[in-house]
């Protein structure tokens, strides 16, 4: 008898699923991939700050954006602060 198939597609389930490479993100901060020092991100660069929240308002995680730890720290500073001097929303629309 064989396998009990519960999805609606005609493909067999004891076939695998071939697997894709995922590239490396690469990390929005630095310029011309070099990491700037002092790494310190302008809290008046909302553009990049927007690219960096998502609709809701939130910081992006490290995972999705591709930022190393230490320009993760430096967007969410700024970020902090362009909500403090009311450049950015605390929350989305």
């Amino acid at each position: 008898m064989p396998p009990y198939n519960r999805s609606n597609s005609s493909r067999p389930v004891n076939k695998r699923r071939t697997t894709t490479k995922k590239t490396a993100k690469k990390d929005p901060i630095f310029v011309d991939g070099v990491k700037p020092r002092p790494m310190y991100v302008d809290y008046k660069d909302l553009e990049l700050l927007a690219k960096l929240t998502n609709r809701h308002g939130r910081i992006v995680s490290r995972r999705k954006t591709g930022c190393s730890a230490a320009s993760q720290h430096a967007v969410a500073r700024a970020i902090k602060r362009a909500r403090f001097m009311a450049l950015m929303p605390y929350v989305g629309d």
